[in-house]
């Protein structure tokens, strides 16, 4: 493969809940557009403001997210089904734009170890890919923690898939904090191709020019609004002296927001997103989150005490796992409650503020060097 100095990535996002996995490939994006990298994203998912960022390219294919049925439950913007001519439209998309970028990287998020939802447009993309006589690198860019399948064959497809059509498995995480087969038990038959980049944290944070004692947060808020809720009340069973920041999230039903904004007292801050997020818990006492990837990296790098309530509807595993990895109070969400919640942040305010692991959480700058070194023919390692 003939390098260029400013080597094309296509990179492919399909978020149908939450932000995390649009605001991580978001980070690893700005990480390749700064190391000279020509960065396309191509997004699937409903919009959000501020992502993917300046310096990348974006397309945005018709958007999808996860249904009242969960995520095998597709629809469009508007709430509809999907149908075969929705999908024909996507697909098509996808493939112009990867003819027409001509890349000699594609990532591609999640798939083949999550995104099953989305085969009828990424396995026309691999076969465009490898009908090259000159095919570009084809990776699998994943967090550190896969979901686990509760059907075996699944991983066995996973695998299959991997071996025929990928070069590798880029896992954003730290191997000494966890491994990919500690939730994909096949991952010893994938070798050498598995190449860890450390975690995708953000750049360590400036002094925050605003400061609360206790910081609450939803993520995405499409699920979290029974945490800020409980937030609310458990603030009533604390020092009145603390001060309290709510972060809703972005995705968090209007109807619920105004709710909140009505019941918040004058003394609570309440808003829908904060780009200084991970400035806020560097000036923090305390987190409370649920237990997602990149709100762990944002603790990790802050150095924050904190209280994670896992995310674990539907069968969901990631958030369980990544919470019992990490120093910090745990409340599930069958047990949450204002009493709970409350107990667990009193807890963490008893715990020392350093006791976080010391992790490798430069992630994104480490795949931009290593796509680098792969390109030019060099070990990955």
């Amino acid at each position: 493969m003939t390098v260029t100095a400013s080597p094309r990535v296509l990179f492919y996002v399909q978020h149908l809940l939450g932000i995390g996995h649009l605001a991580r490939a978001s980070r690893i994006a700005q990480a390749l557009a700064r190391d000279g990298f020509e960065v396309t994203m191509v997004t699937g998912g409903l919009p959000v403001p501020g992502f993917p960022g300046p310096g990348v390219a974006h397309v945005a294919l018709p958007a999808i997210a996860a249904g009242a049925e969960g995520f095998a439950d597709l629809v469009d913007e508007a709430g509809r089904p999907i149908d075969d001519a929705f999908k024909a439209e996507r697909r098509d998309l996808l493939l112009d734009t990867y003819r027409a970028i001509a890349p000699d990287v594609v990532l591609i998020e999640a798939f083949p170890f999550g995104r099953r939802q989305v085969r009828f447009e990424l396995l026309p993309l691999l076969d465009a890919i490898h009908a090259r006589p000159h095919r570009p690198l084809v990776l699998s860019s994943v967090r550190d923690i896969l979901q686990e399948n509760r059907k075996p064959r699944r991983n066995e497809e996973s695998l299959a898939l991997i071996e025929a059509r990928f070069d590798g498995v880029l896992v954003h995480g730290d191997p000494a904090f966890i491994r990919l087969e500690d939730s994909f038990p096949l991952a010893g038959r994938i070798g050498s191709r598995i190449l860890y980049t450390g975690l995708v944290a953000p750049e360590p944070p400036e002094p925050p020019s605003e400061r609360w004692d206790v910081v609450v947060s939803a993520g995405g808020g499409a699920v979290g609004g029974d945490l800020i809720r409980a937030a609310l009340a458990a603030r009533d069973r604390l020092d009145p002296a603390l001060s309290w920041c709510l972060i809703a999230g972005p995705n968090l039903p209007e109807a619920e927001y105004s709710a909140l904004v009505a019941a918040a007292p004058p003394q609570v801050a309440l808003f829908r997103f904060r780009k200084d997020f991970a400035q806020l818990l560097a000036g923090a006492q305390v987190s409370v989150s649920q237990a997602g990837y990149n709100t762990a990296c944002d603790i990790l790098r802050a150095g924050c005490r904190a209280v994670l309530v896992p995310y674990a509807a539907g069968g969901e595993t990631e958030q369980t796992t990544r919470a019992a990895h990490l120093p910090a109070e745990v409340v599930t969400e069958a047990d949450l409650s204002p009493d709970t919640l409350a107990t667990a942040i009193g807890r963490a305010l008893e715990r020392p503020a350093a006791s976080l692991p010391q992790l490798d959480l430069n992630g994104a700058a480490n795949t931009a060097k290593l796509l680098r070194r792969m390109l030019e023919g060099g070990s990955a390692s």
